[in-house]
């Protein structure tokens, strides 16, 4: 349950940040390289909260 929380909050901050960012620097490869890292890090996460206590399977 606490991965859970905190992962929510730290993907939150994480896509606030660098929501902010793409306001202020309008680069179509930045915006790209974020959209796919973005995407890459929510399926970590949800990969992680599959395998449970940081165990990988």
């Amino acid at each position: 349950m606490t991965n859970l929380i905190t992962g929510i909050i730290g993907l939150g901050l994480v896509m606030t940040f660098l929501g902010i960012l793409l306001i202020w620097v309008k680069a179509i490869p930045l915006i790209v390289i974020v959209v796919v890292v973005m995407i890459l890090a929510v399926i970590d996460f949800a990969q992680s909260l599959r395998a449970g206590n940081g165990a990988r399977r």
